[in-house]
Formats: C-alpha cells, sequence, structure tokens
C-alpha cells in the first residue's frame, strides 16, 4: 500500500480544512490529534471515503509517510509546538521535515530551526493565511526556515494554495529560518492596520454623518469597483447588509471591544526593535486595547459627553465627503503598506533573509486576509525598482498619494473637530508629513539630550559621524557620553 504524501497533527478547523484541501489535490495524508476520539470522529465522519489516513499515535504517524517524512503541525503556538518536536524527533531519520504551519512568533521559529538542524532534521515555518475559508479552498503560504526542505514540501505548498488570475502560486519561498513567521507576522500587522481604517470609515459615516447600515452597505459596495477592491472590503459590504431576526442590522447589536491574538502587538514590538516607525499599525494595536476599557469608557463618556458633532451639509456634499473618506481610507493604507515593507526591509538586513518583496506581494494577491487588487501595484513597483526603499517612492505611490492629500487632511481635520477618533487615519498622515520633511525638529530634541545627558549631536555644518558636545550651563565641563544612537 501506498504509504502517505503527509502528516498533519492538529485536527481543529484549520487542520482538518488544510487535510481536505491536501486530499483533494491528489495527495495522501496521514492524521493524528492528541485527544484520538477526534481523529475517529475525522476519518468516520467529514474524512469518510477519502485517501485520508487515521493514526492513533506519533509512532504510527511517522510509520505510515513516505520518505523523507513530512510532518505539519497545526497546534496552538508556544509549548505545544515544541512539545511536538521534542516527541518527533527520535522518530525521525535524517532529512525528514517538520513543518510549523501555526501562527508562531519569528524568534521561536528560528530557535527551532537551528534546534532541529542540529538533530540532522529540517524545519519549516510557515505562516498560513485565509482563515477556515481558505485553508480548505487555497491560503496564502509563506514558508521559511531549511531551504534544504522546499523542494520536498513546494508540490504541496503550491498545489494546495490559491492562484492568482494567471495561475501563479500564492505560496513560495520566503528565506532563512523565521523569515516566513516574520512576513506573516507583518500581513497580521497590515490586517490589523486595514481593518482598523475600515472602521474609522465606517464611524465617520455613522456618528458623523448619521447614516444607516443599509446606506454603509451602498457605500462600501461602490466602492468594491475602485482601487479598495479587497476581501476586508468585501465582507464589511456583507457584514452591514445583515441582519437579525427582527431585521435590525446586526452589526449595531455587537459589542464594541475587540480582541487580539498577539500578532499585531508582534509587529508593533519589532518595529521599536528595528527602530522603524510603524505608527499604524501600532495605533491600530492600541485601538483594540482602547476598545476592551468599555466599562471606562462609558464613565468617561458621562463626565466628558459622547456626544460627536454632525455633518449638516447639503446632499451633493454628502456624497462629496462620502469620496472623500473614501480617498483617505486608500492613502492611509498606503501608508500601512509602505510602514510594514519598510519593516520587512529592514529585518531582512538584521537577520540575513533573502526577501523576494514583489514575491510577497504575489503571495498576499490571493487567499489571504489582506488580499486586494492593490497588491498587484506593489508587485510591479518592486519587479520595477527591486531596491526601492520605500513604496512612497515609486512614481506610481508618490502620484497617488499626491491626488489623495487634500481630501485625507479634510477628512482628517473635520473628524479632530467633529471629536470622532481617527487613530489610524491621523498617524497615517502625521508619519507622511513627518516621511516628506527635509527638517524635523529633532536638532532641539538632540540639544536636549546632550544638555541633561551629554549625549552629543551632529552639526549641519560638519561631516556626518563627527559627534559634538556642549557645556550648556558652563557647570557640566566637557565630557560627553560614550555611546551615540540614532
Amino acid at each position: 500500500m501506498k504509504k502517505s504524501d503527509i502528516g498533519l497533527i492538529g485536527l481543529a478547523v484549520m487542520g482538518e480544512n488544510l487535510v481536505m484541501n491536501m486530499e483533494s489535490k491528489g495527495f495522501k495524508v496521514s492524521v493524528f490529534n492528541r485527544t484520538v476520539s477526534k481523529v475517529t470522529d475525522f476519518v468516520e465522519g467529514r474524512a469518510k471515503g477519502l485517501n485520508i489516513v487515521g493514526t492513533y499515535s506519533l509512532e504510527e504517524l511517522v510509520a505510515s509517510l513516505e520518505k523523507p517524512r513530512r510532518v505539519m503541525l497545526m497546534v496552538k503556538a508556544g509549548q505545544p509546538v515544541d512539545d511536538f518536536i521534542e516527541s518527533l524527533l527520535p522518530l525521525l531519520e535524517d532529512g525528514d521535515i517538520i513543518i510549523d504551519g501555526g501562527n508562531s512568533h519569528f524568534p521561536d521559529t528560528m530557535r527551532r530551526t537551528e534546534y532541529v538542524e542540529s538533530k540532522g532534521k529540517l524545519y519549516i515555518g510557515t505562516g498560513v493565511s485565509g482563515g477556515e475559508e481558505g485553508a480548505l479552498n487555497g491560503p496564502s503560504m509563506m514558508p521559511g526556515g531549511s531551504p534544504a526542505a522546499w523542494p520536498a514540501v513546494k508540490p504541496i505548498f503550491q498545489a494546495i494554495c490559491a492562484k492568482v488570475d494567471d495561475g501563479s502560486p500564492c505560496c513560495d519561498w520566503v528565506g532563512e529560518n523565521g523569515a516566513g513567521h516574520f512576513v506573516k507576522m507583518v500581513h497580521n500587522g497590515i490586517e490589523y492596520g486595514d481593518m482598523q481604517l475600515i472602521c474609522e470609515a465606517y464611524q465617520l459615516m455613522r456618528d458623523y454623518m448619521g447614516m444607516t447600515a443599509d446606506e454603509m452597505h451602498e457605500v462600501f459596495k461602490s466602492w468594491k469597483s475602485t482601487e479598495l477592491d479587497s476581501y476586508l472590503i468585501d465582507i464589511t459590504t456583507d457584514i452591514l447588509a445583515y441582519k437579525d431576526t427582527d431585521g435590525e442590522p446586526i452589526v449595531n447589536r455587537i459589542l464594541d471591544t475587540a480582541g487580539q491574538k498577539g500578532t499585531g502587538k508582534w509587529t508593533a514590538i519589532s518595529a521599536l526593535d528595528e527602530g522603524i516607525p510603524l505608527t499604524l499599525i501600532g495605533e491600530a494595536v492600541f485601538a483594540r486595547c482602547l476598545s476592551a476599557m468599555k466599562d471606562e469608557r462609558v464613565a468617561a463618556s458621562k463626565v466628558f459627553g459622547g456626544d460627536y458633532c454632525k455633518f449638516s451639509g447639503t446632499e451633493a456634499e454628502r456624497k462629496a465627503f462620502i469620496e472623500s473618506i473614501r480617498k483617505a481610507l486608500l492613502a492611509s493604507k498606503i501608508i500601512s503598506y509602505a510602514q510594514g515593507y519598510t519593516l520587512m526591509m529592514s529585518a531582512a538586513k538584521t537577520y540575513g533573509w533573502h526577501l523576494n518583496y514583489g514575491g510577497i506581494a504575489l503571495m498576499w494577491r490571493g487567499g489571504c486576509i489582506i488580499r486586494s487588487v492593490f497588491l498587484g501595484k506593489i508587485k510591479e513597483a518592486f519587479d520595477a525598482k527591486p531596491d526601492l526603499t520605500n513604496l512612497l517612492l515609486d512614481p506610481y505611490f508618490s502620484a497617488k498619494i499626491r491626488e489623495l492629500v487634500p481630501d485625507w487632511r479634510i477628512v482628517v481635520s473635520t473628524a479632530v473637530l467633529a471629536g470622532i477618533p481617527t487613530p489610524a487615519f491621523t498617524s497615517a498622515l502625521s508619519y507622511f508629513d513627518g516621511y516628506r520633511s527635509e527638517f524635523l525638529p529633532a536638532n532641539l530634541l538632540q540639544a536636549q539630550r546632550d544638555y541633561f545627558g551629554a549625549h552629543t549631536y551632529e552639526r549641519l555644518d560638519a561631516p556626518r559621524g563627527e559627534f559634538f558636545h556642549t557645556n550648556w550651563t558652563g557647570l557640566g565641563g566637557d565630557t560627553a557620553a560614550s555611546t551615540y544612537t540614532v
């Protein structure tokens, strides 16, 4: 009997759907779950009659696989991944491959790759995006780890992943050790940003313009035929039209506190570690944190008032402001991706990864949560200039931003005057204004640092790399700090 092409551990929703996807593409799959009753339920239920083999121990799973053995973990990130690695290593032979398909933190994947390779085996950490529907019908996949493992998993991964219009797979090798999970982390950070931007557009329409869910549904539906066309715009359109059992929009009855799984937070922390201004995604994470303070917000609304100024223009002005919101959303979205790509470029230098930035945009064009037509323009930008330092400097994006800025400023200033929080719109605009500024006030900041801590400064009239200290009070002496960090 032919052995299985791949084994998968972890029969939760994502694991089950990936198995069904693999089997539908002609692969024989062995499955195992720590709670073995789930194996029986799966193979005798949803997988009955399919080319899927249930196993009831890790030994049985490993014995059922073709060599080199490929074992994919779809388990909770953290200690469970390490526990399964320890259990699998004694059962595997040199050259066998362990794959982690969960949302692991990239430093863990770097550590695990080195550890598994030291035992003679190979390791892949792959981001898998698209939720349960993507797992079943074609996710976006971002594999990294041991380069020698890629040829053995490439046929499976590229068969089961999403495809773009020309048939290109939304999966390719990302890079060494933790690169795959890092790119997935940035993807999730951008996802946080996209969702927050859409929510801010929604709140402006709901609370400033007084629009109903049905009216907003029509607006988002119309945006699907613009540069904003994306999966998140699609689902927002659907959500706004969805009615509760009594015919009222169900979105109006959902508690306004947002959860998070940590990947957005990891992205913001990585940006701080790298010294990259990932301001929009950081604000998106903090917006979720603020939303969770529901009881405090209710109390504060009683102290300070929770009302907003209302739109009072004509119908023509109303339509014009809705269009301004669309443009502000697009401009802010460009900033979010520009910041995310800058973070990936910095991390690639730090960790020695060889990332294909156009290829990453292609991987994100299908299957994943942030899939959109917009990503095609990012791929074109990096195809034209692989060493592009910032998306804002690409001719298409620079021209687009110049076109959008006036409406963007109108929306942000209107929101501020109306008292409506738009942290993502606002931080994106502030980043743009900072990025385009030849001179920022950091000269005063450096003077302050030198005044209280003798941290030194550089001068405009001296070469870069030459440092100066001023005895500002006449009492400090000439001794300066030995380190200078920008």
